[in-house]
């Protein structure tokens, strides 16, 4: 029987009041461990931004999304360790409808395009502007 592979995201918020280097180390420490258990497939850190909401008296936090593909019994687990851990805030972890990787490989092909296209029309710009005479 095959192996069941699905695509999740967690987002987890750090706790910043103990400063920048403890905050590092919380996201670095999560992230490795789904790196040890998962396919990553994309980090984004949005870093230090405002709460809607204190939590715990705090007005502030550090944000970031993993996106991965793993076994179904993994998230449980995430999930597990990163309400055991203090220095984490918040953290959700869902089950993406779609395969994440396959999403993201669509993305990139998209996007070359219309970076070749932006490169092209500023050729073009930088041909059709006269120099300047000083």
């Amino acid at each position: 029987m095959d192996k069941v592979i699905n695509s999740y995201e967690v987002m987890f918020i750090a706790d910043v009041s103990k400063g920048d280097e403890a905050t590092e180390a919380t996201v670095n420490k999560f992230v490795s461990v789904i790196e040890a258990n998962a396919e990553v497939v994309d980090v984004a850190k949005w870093g230090k931004r405002r709460l809607a909401y204190p939590i715990n008296d705090m007005p502030e936090g550090f944000y970031t999304v993993v996106t991965f593909k793993s076994a179904p019994e993994f998230p449980n687990e995430l999930e597990r360790l990163m309400n055991i851990d203090e220095s984490v805030m918040r953290s959700l972890v869902i089950k993406l409808e779609y395969d994440a990787a396959e999403k993201k490989a669509k993305l990139v092909e998209v996007s070359e395009p219309a970076a070749e296209v932006a490169v092209e029309a500023e050729a073009a710009a930088e041909e059709t502007v006269p120099a300047v005479e000083e």
